[in-house]
């Protein structure tokens, strides 16, 4: 479905990542700093490889050699981040909708009542981001890209600057639209508990370089990724 090999570099810093992303959810773990929020950003088309590829269900995404470059918003990717990153004086129906409204009827994979209902915010919609909790941005956040109907779904660090208690909340939540919605994931994380609790495969990022922790769903490309028995 994701196939990536590709170098970026950027000042001192080097990033080499080459493997096969299959469905569910995969996990990439490693600490501050590894490169993991690096790699979803080449793979969203935030960034541009240095040199390699990134290819997505048969179509080039990104090819140096080639001068291939798809933009972001042809890519049809949903990404959340760490703050949420809503629009302030939207209210969360209008925020939750932002997206969903610039697609034809028939691109629409979900609906807002059905949204509403998975994430439990129902009574959120006529408030705006600064009346909500930080779990409740989270899940807004959320919501908002899954009414975009994504291909694929990428997560940088959703819950990281969130406390315990509400990281508590969250993660059911993500592990009911893994079960409920089947898209794709790419959970980026450097909580090792976080991956462990919703990945079906496990990515490893360590200054730079992806290694395969393990799984039927991620297929190493180059030898020197190896995965557990």
């Amino acid at each position: 479905m994701l196939s990536v090999d590709l170098e970026f570099h950027r000042g001192e810093f080097a990033l080499s990542a080459a493997a096969s992303f299959g469905a569910g959810v995969t996990g990439i773990c490693g600490a501050s700093g590894s490169g993991k929020s690096t790699l979803l950003a080449l793979i969203a088309g935030l960034l541009r490889p240095s040199k390699g590829y990134v290819r997505f269900d048969e179509r080039t995404l990104a090819d140096v050699e080639s001068r291939v470059f798809v933009p972001p918003w042809d890519r049809h990717f949903g990404v959340t981040f760490q703050e949420g990153l809503l629009f302030p004086h939207l209210t969360v129906r209008d925020n939750l909708l932002y997206g969903y409204q610039q697609l034809p009827p028939s691109q629409r994979r979900f609906e807002l009542p059905t949204v509403l209902d998975l994430l439990e915010i129902g009574a959120l919609v006529e408030r705006r981001p600064a009346q909500l909790s930080g779990g409740e941005r989270q899940r807004v956040a959320l919501g908002r890209a899954l009414l975009y109907s994504p291909r694929l779904l990428l997560l940088d660090e959703p819950l990281s600057s969130l406390d315990d208690r509400l990281k508590q909340q969250i993660l059911p939540f993500l592990k009911r639209v893994k079960e409920e919605t089947k898209l794709p994931m790419i959970y980026v994380s450097h909580a090792q508990s976080e991956v462990d609790y919703l990945a079906d495969a496990v990515l490893l990022m360590d200054r730079g370089r992806l290694t395969a922790e393990g799984s039927a769903q991620v297929t190493p490309l180059r030898p020197g990724l190896r995965s557990r028995p």
